[in-house]
């Protein structure tokens, strides 16, 4: 799969997207035949099955997610399935890079042993303040051990960057991430206290108080970045504001791919649906041949992607290649799908205005003027740690972790690791 030009076993994969080779095939043979790549559910694997696509279903990734995937669907409770998400970030990436493979939603995979969850021995009350991965990770993990958890969210949903990393096409199984703790949080009794911005008055009577605050946009300090056509990236992923016909997107690295890809399509789903992504357009956007009369399926057979919603420009101050932090197995099917729809990339470039004629830059020492309508600062995060410090400064028992410890590339896999080892030990 690492070797082909077409994505195979990614999140941006639709689910069971392959099972129709098995399919042909086994009108060809007489012998059972098994399918896989990309199912993830007990419902997608039913399905399959009784479209007679396969006699039976593999799967790799899904047990790496959640050892229990098979007594789950056994019983009915697939809500409590922790769902492989196809990201690579803790498997594959690690394989190729000679570190251990773990997951990204279960950081005890392969460290059974050592990443313990035991019951409590003095049960404490603890209270979780921010509701993305790492306080999500946190909350439950110390709720399962039989603490007393009140978790403090601002918004009003938990999931913190979740709930835009899932509006990005291509993403969408992160709103089973989100299923899975909304339903961790009933099973073991979690107080979700939702709307509400905990503050220091609020978390008097706690015996311990982990801060996941998350992060908040950093602002680049660009000549005229204040102009109305500017936009934050997280306006443009919430469907805040409207965005024109020619965007340039400030930043190359995850969050700017991401934009960039979002931007791409017109009309996102508020709530996607990972059973809904359209196989026969994936298909087509890379150029494979279902009737398998090409060699390879693929022989010949030119990529036909759909007419972007917009004409995007992506720039980075860095001289080095767009996306060089992404994915390593993943990586390079961001970077193919930007460029096959028409994203400029530029690189090395110096920043030196945005006013009502668009994006002004040198490159190269050549003055370049950049038309848009819209330009979307996707330059980084900081941390979002005051509560922290005040809370620190005053003598608390308090912890933080996941991106207010640390603001760098938005990384879910730190956050949700750091949230359990936390209360694992507490």
């Amino acid at each position: 799969w690492h070797e082909t030009r077409i994505p195979t076993i990614a999140t941006s994969v639709p689910r069971a997207a392959f099972t129709w080779v098995t399919r042909k095939l086994r009108d060809e043979v007489g012998l059972p035949l098994v399918t896989t790549n990309r199912i993830n559910m007990p419902e997608t694997a039913e399905r399959v099955l009784a479209a007679g696509d396969a006699d039976m279903i593999s799967m790799a990734r899904p047990f790496l997610a959640d050892p229990d995937w098979v007594a789950k669907a056994k019983a009915g409770r697939a809500d409590e399935i922790n769902t492989c998400i196809a990201c690579n970030q803790a498997c594959l990436d690690h394989v190729f890079e000679n570190k251990k493979a773990t997951c990204l939603v279960n950081p005890r995979a392969a460290r059974e042993t050592e990443l313990t969850i035991k019951p409590a021995l003095a049960l404490k009350r603890i209270a979780v303040v921010g509701a993305g991965p790492a306080g999500l990770a946190a909350a439950t993990t110390a709720a399962k051990r039989g603490h007393e958890v009140t978790l403090f969210e601002g918004d009003d949903r938990i999931g913190g960057q979740f709930n835009v990393a899932k509006r990005i096409p291509g993403k969408e199984e992160f709103v089973e991430t989100l299923r899975y703790f909304n339903r961790l949080i009933e099973l073991h009794g979690v107080e979700l206290r939702l709307a509400t911005r905990a503050d220091a008055d609020q978390l008097q009577d706690f015996d311990e108080i982990i801060i996941a605050t998350g992060v908040v946009p950093r602002i680049p300090g660009i000549q005229g970045q204040d102009h109305p056509m500017v936009l934050g990236y997280l306006d443009v992923l919430r469907g805040r504001r409207t965005v024109g016909k020619r965007v340039a997107v400030i930043g190359a690295g995850g969050i700017g791919f991401d934009v960039a890809e979002f931007l791409l399509h017109e009309n996102v789903a508020l709530e996607p649906d990972p059973d809904q992504v359209d196989v026969a357009q994936f298909f087509d956007e890379w150029g494979v041949d279902t009737s398998l009369k090409t060699r390879g399926g693929v022989a010949g057979i030119e990529p036909k992607p759909r007419l972007p919603a917009r004409k995007i420009f992506m720039t980075q101050r860095s001289k080095g290649k767009p996306g060089a932090g992404l994915g390593k197995t993943t990586g390079w099917i961001h970077r193919t799908t930007l460029k096959n729809h028409g994203v400029e990339m530029l690189s090395g470039v110096v920043y030196d205005r945005i006013d009502d004629h668009g994006l002004h830059l040198t490159i190269d020492a050549k003055k370049r003027h950049i038309e848009v309508d819209n330009v979307v600062l996707c330059t980084g995060q900081v941390c979002e740690n005051a509560l922290y410090q005040s809370l620190r400064e005053n003598g608390r028992p308090v912890h933080i972790i996941g991106g207010a410890k640390l603001a760098a590339e938005l990384d879910a896999k730190r956050a949700i690791e750091e949230g359990t080892r936390l209360a694992a030990r507490l």
